[in-house]
């Protein structure tokens, strides 16, 4: 199966904001938790933007979980 790299960041922003809602945190609780702002939580999780593994590991922190679970989701 060939993934576009796109379809992987889209599939990730969307598993970000079903993280971010299961812990009913807004974007701005995110934001505060993580050091970054709310547009750029915004932006994640629409995809506007791909993101580094610096900043991954700062939502990760935000949300309480490992790294790896940002990436435990299915492609659809």
């Amino acid at each position: 199966m060939n993934i576009s790299e796109e379809t992987y960041i889209i599939n990730l922003g969307i598993h970000i904001r079903q993280l971010r809602e299961k812990k009913e945190l807004s974007q701005q609780d995110l934001a505060d938790d993580s050091g970054m702002t709310k547009s750029q939580i915004a932006r994640i999780e629409t995809a506007k933007i791909n993101t580094s593994v610096k900043t991954l590991v700062k939502i990760a922190k935000g949300l309480d979980i490992e790294l790896k679970e940002l990436f435990n989701f299915s492609l659809k």
